[in-house]
């Protein structure tokens, strides 16, 4: 069955009825998901890492704030991004699949937020430890913008209809 969304053209794949896209769509997103948290799970590893060697004792006091700051926000990401499994789990076979798709896509959006700053914040520790504090914030600042450039504005930019090239069914 073709679906014609309202108002519009037909979607990419015309021929998906609405819970199949939203399967589809689920199971997208659940795979980005297992690859992202495979990273914060690297890093939160680095983090618990990092409090038992020598050299953490003899971090100043910005520097062990950044490190307690960047462990909770890898802990933060963690679970924000985990969120669309429990809900998965939680609403399977509830007939909730396409609000499933729609929650879950904004916690993995806010989840991406807290790894970009867990990430940030790592960098700002170890620049800091490494080069000293003004170069560290300057190297964060710029990975701060390529973050922000690269998960956030350049998907929002290719949202615009002028940009969408037309996917023919296969």
């Amino acid at each position: 069955m073709a679906h014609i969304s309202p108002g519009g053209p037909p979607s990419p794949l015309s021929w998906e009825t609405p819970a199949e896209r939203a399967d589809r769509n689920l199971l997208e997103l659940l795979q980005e998901l297992r690859v992202v948290q495979t990273g914060v799970q690297i890093v939160f590893a680095f983090l618990l890492g990092v409090a038992f060697t020598d050299r953490f004792l003899r971090l100043d006091t910005f520097e062990r704030g950044t490190y307690v700051v960047t462990l909770l926000l890898t802990v933060v990401s963690s679970a924000v991004l985990a969120t669309p499994v429990a809900l998965h789990r939680g609403l399977f076979h509830r007939g909730a699949k396409i609000r499933i798709v729609a929650v879950s896509a904004r916690f993995a959006e806010v989840g991406l937020v807290f790894l970009a700053l867990a990430l940030n914040g790592v960098v700002l520790l170890l620049m800091d430890v490494v080069l000293g504090l003004t170069a560290a914030v300057a190297v964060t600042a710029v990975t701060l913008i390529l973050f922000t450039g690269l998960w956030f504005v350049l998907p929002r930019a290719l949202r615009r209809p002028a940009l969408e090239a037309p996917v023919e069914p296969r």
